[in-house]
């Protein structure tokens, strides 16, 4: 009783601590630390428990090959964000749209998808879009609300659409508690889950959501048409088919490379993570370049890393192989040779966006976000070992297996509990610290994890843009013109709320969004043994 005591207040002033501004990792981990030695004195802890925290840390962390994807797509992310892709983007859909009633809300939501399946930033998303798109918008006499409501709404996607930084680190917290569940219901050998079921998962939704604002911006331009008219064709850009293809191939190209290895089994999503830190590299500096040279050298380097990737298709090139054919050899001298070419243009591009000014802020907002998130993951490491070890996952599991209406119930609460907490704490936090003390419970009852992942990474961005404490909100203020009030972008935001919870309540009760394709693709199948 007095160990289940103390995992109360270990919670309740963990939040407290945390509403008060406190650092979350610092906070994570001196309540760990505090709780632990107080039940020392009490004589509810033992010290021994610590000692498994340093394997811990190597364990989960420092020889977790899918943690180091983490970097890779936030430097992909941000190098894509800093080289203007985001601006010739929203530029040529503007163009394309902009002549049609709703025409920029339906390519700031498009844009929004797009970048969403690049970047998967969405504090930069959100900012980006809001510096570029809201001026034009409001230029253009659209209604404030529904111009912030939708910018918001769609620099949200990148929490829900592969490749996503949520994903990765939601997918390594659900497999573990999918193979913890598995074991207390007596199957000792789980397939673990992998991060592109996940992603695989997350698609549809994802597409599902971008879909629904576009209909609601056509639906809402229908009976409100003064509040999204359309834009003269004379303050249009002209738009070539060259623009389009140069602004709008090099993205779908970037996400056929990364996302597409992924689902379709070529890459694992650590390689995957590589392929896009490579090609947002050569984006940025192909962005960057002035001089036909540069164009030529970068254009053919995208060349040969395409082809480079073709070849695998098509020929066995193992090194450590005996008696592969002629053909095999060739390929591989071959692809050797177009690898020390990209590799030169790698180097050549990387002093491209450093000239630019572009690539030291890159490194350093790379190096301060994948801090964070490890930072972060070590100290939830030490707050879930003495929660665990005071009983506090039994505590837990005992009140959620206690409620009546059992599954339904439980869902509900823990998602109520992710959807409150998304007010003030980042995504990184929950599914550090609520993910692996709830889903193992909520996984007994023999639902798909995949599925059950998707709906947390729903909720978690559902929250994120909800008032008064939503991050995206936040964002969108920080850059919004004085103009416009802090309520016109709460108010703009809420029909997307709901689109959000209709699209959240469409996959809930179909869970074939989430599983069919991962199915499809993988042969997957999570249902109990």
């Amino acid at each position: 009783m007095l160990a289940e005591t103390l995992c109360i207040l270990m919670l309740a002033t963990s939040l407290a601590a945390l509403l008060l501004g406190f650092p979350v990792a610092f906070t994570l981990a001196g309540a760990g630390v505090f709780w632990g030695l107080l039940g020392v004195l009490l004589g509810v802890f033992d010290l021994v428990f610590l000692g498994a925290l340093p394997s811990r840390i190597y364990g989960n962390s420092m020889i977790n090959v899918i943690l180091i994807a983490v970097p890779l797509f936030i430097f992909m992310g941000f190098m894509l964000e800093r080289s203007k892709v985001a601006e010739d983007l929203l530029e040529t859909m503007g163009g394309l749209f902009g002549s049609f009633r709703g025409g920029l809300g339906i390519s700031v939501a498009l844009v929004g998808g797009l970048l969403a399946a690049s970047t998967g930033i969405v504090g930069a998303t959100v900012v980006t879009m809001g510096l570029l798109s809201l001026p034009s918008m409001l230029k253009h006499r659209y209604d404030p609300r529904l111009a912030c409501g939708v910018i918001c709404a769609s620099g949200t996607l990148g929490q829900i659409i592969p490749p996503s930084i949520v994903l990765i680190l939601l997918g390594d917290q659900v497999s573990n508690a999918y193979i913890e569940a598995q074991r207390n219901l007596g199957n000792f050998s789980p397939e673990p889950i992998s991060i592109g079921d996940l992603f695989a998962g997350a698609l549809l939704p994802g597409l599902l959501l971008v879909g629904l604002y576009v209909v609601y911006m056509v639906g809402y331009a229908f009976v409100h048409p003064n509040a999204a008219p359309p834009v003269p064709r004379a303050q249009l850009r002209a738009v070539s088919p060259l623009q389009i293809a140069t602004a709008i191939f090099p993205a779908i190209g970037l996400i056929l490379a990364v996302l597409g290895s992924i689902l379709f089994g070529f890459a694992t999503s650590t390689e995957a993570a590589a392929v896009g830190a490579v090609g947002g590299l050569l984006l940025g500096a192909l962005k960057c370049g002035r001089s036909k040279n540069t164009t030529r050298v970068l254009y053919g380097a995208l060349a040969a890393f395409v082809l480079m990737i073709t070849l695998t298709f098509f020929f066995d090139m193992r090194i450590a192989r005996e008696g592969a054919p002629l053909s095999d050899r060739l390929a591989l001298a071959f692809a050797l040779g177009l690898g020390a070419f990209v590799l030169a243009s790698l180097v050549y591009a990387a002093r491209v966006v450093h000239r630019a000014k572009i690539l030291d802020e890159v490194i350093r907002r790379t190096m301060e976000v994948s801090s964070m998130v490890f930072v972060l993951l070590i100290g939830a490491m030490m707050f879930s070992l003495v929660f665990r070890a005071l009983g506090g996952d039994e505590l837990v599991e005992r009140f959620l297996l206690n409620l009546p209406g059992g599954f339904v119930a439980q869902l509900l609460v823990v998602m109520l509990l992710i959807f409150l907490l998304g007010f003030f704490l980042d995504f990184i936090e929950i599914i550090f610290v609520v993910v692996p003390l709830t889903v193992p419970v909520l996984l007994l009852s023999g639902v798909s994890p995949v599925w059950l992942g998707v709906l947390i990474a729903l909720n978690l961005q559902t929250s994120f843009m909800t008032p008064p404490f939503g991050f995206s909100l936040f964002y969108l203020r920080g850059v919004a013109p004085k103009a416009v009030k802090t309520t016109d972008i709460y108010r703009g935001v809420a029909p997307f709320i709901v689109l959000q919870l209709v699209g959240l309540t469409m996959t809930a009760f179909f869970p074939a969004l989430t599983d069919w394709l991962p199915s499809l693709l993988y042969g997957s199948d999570y249902s109990l043994p």
